[in-house]
């Protein structure tokens, strides 16, 4: 079969391979892939790409082989997967804890958009609490986990402020209910929670805006620019301010994805997704990806579905 490999070339970082056929444990099914979308952060990994990397974690496709122990969906059902490695090729395996089966109303594009966006976006604001009537503040808003990330927050009664580098960008935030603002600095504190995903200067900032005993949530450092906290300006920040990492990983994953498929069949959902294309043009979309010049999610197609 056909598989996209690192090459270690920034300019072109994949390209494809004629591999086995991988054999699914007793708890996996094999996924027949109809589409996938790539996360900016598995660009990153591709710039200096460990031995034996097959990325790949988030796809869409059919279920060819069904698990050896009768767990998750049979075989001929339409899946949305996420599984640990490997899903930018003909086949994958997944876990059946990670798989969740699809409405007819669903397409393969759609699906392969939802899983780690969106799953990030979920749990990050059940760590976030309650939402009704709080002032939020979100950083770096205009990728996969920011759009999903506002929908449910305006939808849960949020007053979201969303934080974007152009107008372009931050079009559709405003839209789902947001306040766009296009840097940190321009936005109107003090807010009772702070999601922040950028890093570098931009978590210090955002911080100075937690109202007193607010939470911030530090998601993402999309700047890959390191944090430096000065202690003194902490003393005349906002007290008793709470800083807590945040990390989406932890199957399993497959109610979280029954959720997102239900939020999207009821029209509750709406993923962003700024580009479609075949997966013949991975190498471009994923370097498009890693420089920002896609809004929301990009999602490569495999071949006509079945």
């Amino acid at each position: 079969m056909r598989r996209l490999i690192p090459t270690g070339d920034t300019a072109r970082p994949v390209a494809f391979a004629e591999t086995p056929q991988p054999v699914p444990g007793p708890d996996e099914a094999l996924i027949k892939v109809e589409a996938f979308a790539p996360n900016r952060g598995e660009t990153f990994l591709l710039e200096q790409p460990r031995p034996g990397l097959l990325p790949g974690k988030d796809i869409a496709g059919l279920v060819v082989q069904a698990a050896a122990d009768g767990s998750g969906p049979t075989a001929g059902t339409r899946v949305v997967g996420h599984p640990a490695h490997g899903g930018w090729a003909e086949y994958a395996t997944v876990p059946t804890h990670s798989l969740a089966s699809l409405p007819d109303g669903i397409d393969r594009v759609t699906a392969a958009a939802l899983p780690l966006a969106g799953i990030t976006a979920l749990r990050l604001l059940r760590t976030a609490g309650s939402l009704a009537g709080r002032r939020v503040l979100l950083t770096g808003a205009s990728g996969g986990v920011g759009h999903y990330t506002t929908e449910l927050a305006v939808a849960a009664g949020a007053e979201l402020t969303a934080v974007t580098a152009t107008p372009a960008r931050g079009e559709r935030l405003a839209r789902l209910g947001a306040q766009v603002v296009h840097e940190v600095a321009a936005a109107h504190g003090p807010f009772d929670v702070v999601l922040e995903s950028t890093g570098g200067p931009h978590l210090p900032l955002a911080l100075s805006k937690v109202r007193p005993g607010g939470t911030l949530l530090w998601f993402g450092q999309a700047s890959r620019t390191p944090v430096t906290l000065d202690f003194f300006d902490l003393l005349g920040g906002p007290e008793r301010a709470r800083i807590q990492h945040f990390h989406y990983a932890g199957a399993p994953y497959g109610p979280d994805l029954a959720t997102l498929v239900r939020l999207v069949d009821r029209g509750r959902l709406h993923p962003e997704i700024g580009r479609t294309a075949d997966w013949t043009h991975t190498a471009r979309t994923l370097v498009d990806l890693r420089e920002r010049r896609i809004r929301g999610k990009a999602v490569l197609t495999t071949g006509e579905p079945r």
